[in-house]
C-alpha cells in the first residue's frame, strides 16, 4: 500500500509539473522579435534562424551574434541595434535553439555553433565586421579562420565556462524533471538575479522590458535544449582562445566591463595580450557594456567599425 501511494504520488506530481510548464508556455504566447527591422528567416541545417537586419544594404556589414545563458536572444543588443543601423548594414540572429530559431532536441555543441557562425556569416554578410558576445566570442575567433571578415569585435569572450557536466545536461532534457528545474531557474526572480549579479554593474541600468523578454523567450517549446548543453559544459570550443586570435589576419578589438565577474578583467588582459589585441575597458559594467552603457560603447569602439568614407 505504502510503495502504491508513492508511486501515485510521484505521477500526480510528474502531471503536475507538466500541467505547470504548459501553462506558463501559453502564458508566454509567440515570442515577438527581439529587435526592430526587417524580420528574415535563414535556412541552415534544418533550422529556421530568425535574424533582423536593419540599415542601408550598401553601407559596411556589422553581424552581431548575442551570448549564451538560459534566456538568450538578440534582444541582447538592443541598445546599440538602432545606431548602428544609421551608418551600417546590421544583422542580428537569434542563435540555433535560442530566441525565435527552431529549437529542436538535438545536440548542441560548440562545433555546431561555429560551422554556423561560419556559414551565416559567408551567407548573409559582405566582409563584415563581427560583434560577437561572450561564448559567441569564442565561436567567431574559430570561424573566422574560414570566413571573410573586416574585423573581430568581441565583448567578454570566453573559450571556458568550466568542467564537462554531463548530469547536468542529462538533467535539464529529462522529460520531467527537466522543465520544472528550468521553469524555476528561469522565474523572473532568477532572471533578475542572474542580471544584477553577473551581466549588470547598475541594477537600475537593466533596460525597461529586458527581463519580461528573457522570461518569454525561456518559455517557449524546446527552450531548455540548448542551455542544457551550455550548463553541462558542451559549447566551450577546445581552443587556446589568445593563440586563437592572434592567428586571424584581421583587426581584432577586446571589450571588457571593468567590472566584469563571470569573465573577469584579467581574463580580457592575459587573452589580449597572448592575441597581441587592443583592450577597451568600459568603467562601471560587467558582462554586457553594450547594454549597459551603450553610448559609451559605442564612442570606445567606434573606430574599430569599417571607415564609412571608404565605401
Amino acid at each position: 500500500m505504502r510503495l502504491r501511494s508513492l508511486l501515485a504520488g510521484a505521477v500526480g506530481t510528474a502531471a503536475a509539473a507538466d500541467i505547470l510548464d504548459r501553462g506558463l508556455r501559453a502564458k508566454a504566447g509567440e515570442l515577438p522579435p527581439a529587435l526592430a527591422g526587417d524580420h528574415e528567416t535563414h535556412r541552415w541545417r534544418g533550422f529556421d534562424v530568425a535574424y533582423t537586419e536593419a540599415g542601408d544594404p550598401d553601407r559596411p556589414d556589422v553581424v552581431c551574434l548575442h551570448g549564451i545563458h538560459a534566456a538568450a536572444s538578440s534582444r541582447e543588443f538592443a541598445g546599440v541595434f538602432d545606431v548602428l543601423a544609421e551608418d551600417y548594414h546590421v544583422i542580428a540572429p537569434d542563435l540555433p535553439g535560442f530566441g525565435r530559431t527552431d529549437r529542436p532536441p538535438v545536440a548542441y555543441t560548440s562545433s555546431l555553433y561555429e560551422e554556423f557562425v561560419a556559414d551565416f556569416v559567408s551567407a548573409v554578410a559582405d566582409d563584415p565586421v563581427v560583434l560577437g558576445s561572450s561564448l559567441s566570442g569564442a565561436w567567431a575567433a574559430t570561424a573566422t579562420a574560414d570566413a571573410d571578415v573586416a574585423g573581430l569585435l568581441l565583448v567578454c569572450p570566453t573559450a571556458d565556462t568550466g568542467p564537462r557536466r554531463p548530469w547536468l545536461r542529462a538533467l535539464l532534457r529529462s522529460p520531467v524533471v527537466g522543465p520544472a528545474v528550468f521553469d524555476a531557474a528561469t522565474s523572473k526572480p532568477s532572471l533578475q538575479y542572474f542580471d544584477e549579479r553577473d551581466a549588470f554593474y547598475h541594477p537600475e541600468y537593466v533596460p525597461d522590458g529586458h527581463v519580461d523578454y528573457q522570461w518569454r523567450t525561456a518559455h517557449q517549446e524546446g527552450a531548455r535544449f540548448a542551455p542544457a548543453s551550455f550548463v553541462g559544459g558542451y559549447l566551450d570550443p577546445d581552443v587556446d582562445l589568445g593563440e586563437e586570435l592572434r592567428e586571424r589576419d584581421c583587426p581584432v578589438t577586446l571589450v571588457w566591463g571593468r567590472e566584469a565577474t563571470v569573465t573577469p578583467l584579467a581574463d580580457g588582459r592575459k587573452v589580449a595580450d597572448d592575441a597581441n589585441a587592443r583592450l577597451v575597458v568600459v568603467d562601471e559594467t560587467r558582462l554586457l557594456p553594450h547594454a549597459e552603457q551603450p553610448e559609451v560603447f559605442l564612442g570606445a569602439v567606434r573606430d574599430d567599425l569599417p571607415r564609412l568614407e571608404d565605401h
